[in-house]
């Protein structure tokens, strides 16, 4: 090995020189996006309680301004099994299986790089050689062909100075990466109990549906069989059994679609769980089983942009593409590698580490870009990829003011929804129950009586859903307010 013609006093003094020379990380360094200068999130004023109805899911409810988001919020809803289906879906989940483990890729690329970014490369060698060695071929008189062995032991070090903080700008680059996958499963987190909450309530309500239906069917067919029977002793028409045999199959027919719609939630909500949807033991929802949450958390929007997991995402992202414009701009600059070996050689193995074996070589190389006009064009795209970056994250923030102006609008909207419905139920049942009266008496025609069970049938299946909206809407704010996970940890 050769020796260097710098002695190791001076040659680390360089390399110390150098070393404080190196704080200087070219390109912008991140700063996090000032909020928007927006107090509320709709054009009028929000009430601050919502409309009442009578009934345990028609209460009123009242925004708590700068209350905290629990991070479970669903246990609000006071059902035991919706705590545990929840707490299943994010135990076996393979979404949020596949979100950890994307996380855990994202760290280790972090640490890889980390190890061979700010700290030196050490090698260590150990190696023997045969040689032979022809006399003649050196200028010596004869032709004497000598062989012997050569071993050497050592240990080298390497370094890559940066300089301009190219790799401290790309491990940046790495951790804000990072930093993006763990928003990413808190949202994954967040997604995937809101779906759980929301499908039982569907759940819920197709089966209130279909079992309202069921007895609007069971009493249509009881008046069927009266008119029936009124028939037979000709006191009516043969259109009027036509016309309620009718009403009768009608009513029959929509039992599928909710049917269909009550299996589907079971099959979304066994999927949702991890499991297969014909394996799957699941709950059977009722939507007077529910709570209705009195109160519900609203953030400022300055405090809720770091509540959103999706938000905290796209900022990690516009984070990356900051720093990975300063590893473009770094790239115009010099890169100064350093290297030092120390070691030992001999003829001997015995000689090996004895006196006068000792052999070190210090190096260092500069390399400065003359000509490459690829360079200039990366750094221009990555500026590029950075307005990018920028211009998305505005657009995520819109989006969750925009989430949470929609779930304050439905949460006051729904309230009135369920207000008049329920007067429309009432008001449609007694309808309902005085005509039937009056055509079992010859008071009132087929006719009417067919109007008022459709609109009593509308009526309980408008209340329902009314019912079940109520409990989506505040499902839905507590999602758009972050839902507490980032807080969570």
């Amino acid at each position: 090995m050769s020796r260097s013609p710098v002695s190791p006093r001076a040659g680390w003094a360089v390399l110390s020189a150098a070393l404080l020379a190196g704080c200087t990380t070219v390109g912008p360094d991140f700063k996090a996006p000032p909020p928007p200068a927006v107090t509320g999130y709709t054009a009028g004023t929000s009430p601050a309680t919502t409309a009442s109805a009578p009934g345990p899911l028609g209460s009123a409810q009242h925004l708590a301004s700068g209350r905290a988001v629990d991070a479970q919020w669903w246990h609000a809803f006071g059902s035991a099994q919706l705590d545990t289906l929840v707490a299943r879906a994010l135990q076996h989940s393979p979404t949020l299986e596949a979100a950890q483990a994307t996380l855990r890729q994202a760290q280790q690329l972090y640490a890889a790089q980390a190890g061979s970014t700010l700290y030196p490369t050490v090698a260590g060698k150990l190696g023997a050689t045969r040689e032979g060695v022809n006399s003649a071929g050196q200028g010596q008189p004869g032709s004497n062909q000598n062989v012997f062995s050569l071993y050497n032991a050592g240990i080298g070090v390497s370094y890559n100075l940066d300089l301009f903080g190219g790799n401290r700008r790309a491990l940046e680059a790495l951790a804000a990466q990072a930093d993006y996958q763990r928003y990413q499963l808190a949202g994954a987190r967040l997604t995937l109990a809101a779906n759980v909450v929301t499908t039982a309530f569907a759940q819920a309500q197709a089966a209130a549906q279909l079992a309202a239906t069921e007895a609007i069917a069971h009493a249509q067919q009881q008046q069927l069989d009266i008119t029936q029977r009124q028939y037979a002793l000709g006191a009516t028409a043969r259109t009027a059994v036509l016309a309620l045999r009718t009403q009768v199959e009608t009513t029959r027919a929509s039992l599928p679609a909710l049917r269909n719609r009550l299996e589907q939630a079971d099959h979304l909500l066994a999927v949702l769980l991890g499991a297969p949807p014909g394996s799957a033991t699941l709950p059977h929802f009722a939507l007077d089983a529910f709570t209705l949450p009195p109160d519900l958390p609203l953030a400022v929007p300055s405090a809720l942009l770091r509540q959103r997991p999706d938000v905290q995402a796209s900022m990690a992202l516009l984070h990356a593409a900051t720093a990975q414009y300063g590893v473009a701009v770094a790239n115009l600059y010099p890169q100064i590698n350093l290297s030092a070996t120390l070691g030992t050689q001999a003829l001997t193995t015995g000689a090996l580490f004895g006196p006068g074996s000792v052999i070190w070589s210090l190096a260092g190389s500069l390399a400065q870009p003359l000509f490459n006009a690829g360079l200039k064009a990366g750094a221009n795209a990555a500026q590029a990829s950075l307005q990018a970056a920028g211009a998305n994250y505005r657009q995520t923030v819109l989006q969750a003011l925009r989430n949470v102006a929609d779930a304050l609008r439905q949460l006051d909207n729904d309230a009135q929804a369920l207000q008049a419905q329920n007067a429309a139920d009432t008001a449609a049942q007694a309808s309902l129950q005085l005509v039937q009266q009056q055509y079992q008496l010859g008071a009132a025609s087929y006719l009417q009586l067919l109007s008022a069970q459709q609109a009593a049938q509308q009526a309980r299946l408008a209340l329902i859903a009314a019912q079940a909206a109520r409990l989506a809407d505040s499902a839905a704010l507590y999602q758009a307010m972050g839902g507490g996970q980032l807080s969570a940890g």
